[in-house]
Formats: C-alpha cells, sequence, structure tokens
C-alpha cells in the first residue's frame, strides 16, 4: 500500500500472467475507488486488510470510478454495497450487465475477424474465442450508474480531468489532476511492457472495427504536452519520466512494424502466419493476445500506406508491401 497525498495505491492479487492489479483509493469530499480488482477471494482478502489499515471498511467507499472494463478492473464491484455508484466509459456498459446481444455481435465479429485473419478452421477459432473469453470469470456484473467521457471532471471530485486514452480498451480513461501533475493511468501505461492494444468489437454491429494500434499512439502522444509528474499505473510500479517511457514505446512499435513490413516484403502472408513468425513461442499459448498485436502492427503499417490487403476468393486477407 503506497500513498500520494490524497491518492493510495492498493496492490491485489490476480491468477493472471500480469500479475498484480493495482487500485487505488482517493481520499476527497467522497471516498472513491479507482478499478477494483479481480473477483477472488484472494483478492477480497488483501483489499479488506489493507482498507483496515487506513481505518476504512468497504461499506465506507462512497463510489467507484473505472479505468477500463476488463475482468482485472471491475471484479470485486460484485462484492461492494449494492448501491455504490459506478462510472465509467459507455463502452463499459455491455460488459457491466453482461448483455446477451452484446456478447452475440462481439463472439460473431471474433469469429469473422479470425477467418479474415487466416485461421479458417471454425473449430480452432472457437477454442481460441474460448480461451479469450476464460478471464470474464474474474469479472462481475454490476450496471454503471452513469457514463462519464473526456472533457469532463470526476464525479464529486472537480479536480482531477478525465483524458479518454483509448487502445489498449474501447473503454480507457485516465484520470489527471493538474495541481500536482498526477495521472491514474490504468492499463494505458505501465512501466515494465508495452500494454498491449486489444482488438475489440464495435458496439454496434454496422460500424467499421476500430484500430487500436492507432488508437493507442495517439492516446500515447495525447499524453506528452501534458506536465505529468507520476503516473500511477494499473499494474506494476508508478511511472516518473512519462515523456521518455511514451517515446521509447513509439519507437518501439514503430521498429517492430517495419519487421513485419520485412516479412511481407518477400511475399503476401495472412495475418495468421505473420503473428506466428513474431511470436513463435507464445504464438499457440496466447494466440487471442499475439493475433491483436499482429493485427496492430499491420493496421499501422496500411496507415503509412507501407503495405496492402487484398482478400483472396476465399475471404482471407494477405497483406503485401505496397506496390509502387
Amino acid at each position: 500500500m503506497i500513498g500520494d497525498k490524497s491518492v493510495v495505491k492498493i496492490s491485489l492479487p490476480t491468477p493472471l500472467v500480469v500479475g498484480n492489479v493495482n487500485v487505488y483509493l482517493i481520499k476527497g469530499d467522497v471516498l472513491t475507488l479507482i478499478d477494483a480488482g479481480v473477483n477472488t477471494e484472494a483478492a477480497w482478502n488483501v483489499f479488506q486488510t489493507q482498507l483496515a489499515e487506513m481505518g476504512y471498511r468497504p461499506d465506507d467507499i462512497e463510489q467507484v470510478v473505472l479505468t477500463h472494463h476488463h475482468p482485472d478492473h471491475i471484479g470485486l464491484l460484485a462484492r461492494l454495497r449494492e448501491d455504490i455508484p459506478v462510472f465509467g466509459h459507455s463502452y463499459c456498459v455491455p460488459w457491466l450487465i453482461n448483455d446477451p446481444n452484446f456478447m452475440r455481435h462481439h463472439d460473431a465479429f471474433y469469429m469473422e475477424l479470425f477467418h479474415e485473419l487466416g485461421l479458417t478452421n471454425q473449430r480452432k477459432s472457437s477454442d481460441v474465442l474460448k480461451q479469450m473469453k476464460s478471464t470474464l470469470a474474474l469479472g462481475s456484473v454490476k450496471p454503471l450508474t452513469n457514463t462519464i467521457a473526456e472533457g469532463e471532471t470526476l464525479p464529486n471530485l472537480d479536480e482531477w480531468k478525465i483524458i479518454e486514452t483509448l487502445g489498449h480498451a474501447q473503454s480507457h480513461l485516465s484520470f489527471y489532476r493538474e495541481s500536482d501533475g498526477v495521472l491514474i493511468a490504468g492499463d494505458h501505461i505501465l512501466a515494465h511492457i508495452s500494454s498491449n492494444p486489444l482488438l475489440e468489437p464495435p458496439l454496434q454491429l454496422d460500424k467499421e472495427r476500430p484500430k487500436p494500434q492507432l488508437q493507442y499512439r495517439d492516446s500515447l502522444m495525447k499524453l506528452l504536452p501534458i506536465d505529468i509528474h507520476i503516473a500511477y499505473t494499473g499494474h506494476g510500479e508508478n511511472v516518473r519520466d512519462i515523456q521518455t517511457l511514451v517515446q521509447q514505446r513509439l519507437r518501439t512499435q514503430h521498429e517492430k512494424a517495419l519487421l513485419v513490413k520485412e516479412m511481407v516484403q518477400r511475399e503476401a502472408l495472412p495475418a495468421l502466419k505473420i503473428c506466428e513468425q513474431l511470436f513463435p513461442t507464445l504464438f499457440r499459448k496466447q494466440m487471442g493476445f499475439t493475433l491483436s498485436a499482429t493485427i496492430g502492427l499491420l493496421d499501422y503499417l496500411q496507415s503509412l500506406e507501407m503495405i496492402d490487403k487484398k482478400l483472396d476468393d476465399f475471404g482471407v486477407a494477405y497483406y503485401a508491401t505496397k506496390s509502387k
């Protein structure tokens, strides 16, 4: 448990590869919890213990604000008092009520996308989708009280400005306090690893799919002119020199994209084959994660007009360097 003025970090265990998840308590006019960890007994016990060390009980928390909807950030909502107000991005809405129509749309989106990426075996696609959804059990079902958006301030915490930082999630928000340069960054900025922009479906079926890698780069660059003294992150250590880290992340992503460009310079390839070459050890174990990373790099190269995408007669996309 680490504190900085009115912000206190609480680190909670998770069963995930990423390790512990950080949630934050803001001691303002209203006692506010930022994010809610995973829904496990271990996380709940640690949460109660660390609250008690500060002289609080879970029922003392007056509102919850979410950086994004991923299961490791919403899990303990189900264990807090039933009438507690919960605020987050509008994209959180169907996830927090487990909307059956949205989940059908979600599954259909991925099955169609997997085919386009070159994963044409329906059974294998279903297995990958099942693996991706396996972590949903760590979350919880609790509707938002209201949505919040960029340009607003946090409810009952007027000194905290909301910044939309899409990329890692279609619901991602960060929170900035100008008076002392504190940023609560969620998973947008992580000290030890690059935050992976994850493919997620649009809220409406008729909308074009999001391009999270491009969103993520835009969101990173959005932070550069802001005077940030410290960033509190969703996992791992705090970040103090955020400008240097952002520049490093942008440079690394560009370099990885150029490696992909070299791959498709030799021959046109589907995303699945590119993914396998990029992540030879992780590919089979974390296909959803690695496909997201791969398609993000391909989207980026397409945005720079370095590569072309063409569908074959079976609806599989092949990528190649742009014809001169």
